[in-house]
């Protein structure tokens, strides 16, 4: 089955163009469904899976407690990995084409309000270590809505001063573009300019721009223990990550009147109902946005 497998990866990776944290994710979950198979069913081929195979899979993650988000992962894993077997003539028919979807209720993403952004960017003494570093990344993750993994891959080449842009490399390796409003080009550049230069004497070959003290490119669970450390300074008390201010950003800007098509832009949604999630629209804005766009259909036709 491994091979069907590296075929199936190996297709999300080069057709899909998928991030490497994606295809991690569906690895391992069809790494699981595999060794499930072989080992509790007994079952040597792909060829022979069934929906009653499926669906016991289903109920064994069930019964060790999983969550819904897991398990409808899991079930989308197996079905797009189902759908290429079929197409490749792998298999004859697609037993997952039946399989039923988890219901999950959706959550709404924790926020904080303007007022918690200033109070932990206000925190940040000017004399602390590493002080413009960490008040450049918290004011570009907030005011450009970006995912930690874009801030962390972010090099010198993606500025764009003059048009105060920056280019932005998302999910599947899509390209967006991002305004830089004075704040964040001032912090920026008191970052680049006085700390910068110093780290990268430890590592001058490194192109990210937001470096570590030993010069090395930051990791997502720094910037998480980095925000951590700075919220509680703060005196907030909710459960705060570096995508809660994603989530902050894109609620505040839907706050101010911002189009949501405009956010979903900024923010690289392939899909509005994404976006609609993350800014929790109410039904009443959602039904005004419609009839807006519905009058400019409209009068093209007069």
């Amino acid at each position: 089955m491994e091979n069907y497998l590296k075929d199936y990866i190996n297709m999300l990776k080069v057709e899909r163009n998928l991030a490497r944290n994606s295809l991690d994710s569906y690895l391992h979950d069809l790494n699981q469904y595999h060794h499930y198979l072989e080992s509790e069913l007994d079952l040597k081929t792909i060829y022979n899976v069934t929906l009653g195979h499926i669906r016991s899979y289903i109920r064994y993650l069930t019964d060790r407690g999983l969550s819904a988000n897991s398990i409808k992962r899991a079930v989308s894993s197996i079905r797009t990995y189902h759908n290429f077997l079929s197409a490749e003539g792998y298999m004859k028919d697609n037993p997952a084409q039946l399989i039923d979807t988890p219901k999950v209720a959706r959550k709404l993403p924790e926020i904080l309000t303007v007022q918690e952004i200033d109070q932990i960017l206000n925190i940040i003494p000017e004399n602390a270590p590493m002080a413009r570093r960490d008040l450049a990344i918290f004011e570009m993750m907030y005011s450009c809505g970006l995912r930690v993994t874009e801030l962390c891959d972010f090099t010198t080449k993606d500025i764009l001063w003059d048009s105060e842009m920056i280019s932005v490399r998302g999910k599947g390796d899509k390209q967006r573009y991002v305004p830089i409003g004075p704040i964040v080009k001032k912090n920026l550049k008191d970052y680049l300019n006085n700390e910068r230069s110093g780290l990268a004497e430890k590592n001058p070959n490194v192109p990210e721009i937001f470096l570590s003290r030993n010069g090395r490119k930051l990791t997502r669970m720094m910037i998480w223990i980095l925000l951590k450390k700075w919220t509680k300074a703060a005196g907030i008390t909710k459960k705060v990550s570096p995508h809660t201010l994603r989530h902050s950003f894109a609620t505040h800007l839907l706050e101010g009147g911002a189009d949501i098509r405009s956010v979903q832009e900024m923010l690289g949604h392939r899909d509005i109902t994404t976006t609609q999630i993350y800014t929790h629209l109410d039904n009443e804005y959602l039904k005004a946005v419609h009839r807006q766009y519905k009058k400019q259909e409209y009068k093209r036709f007069d």
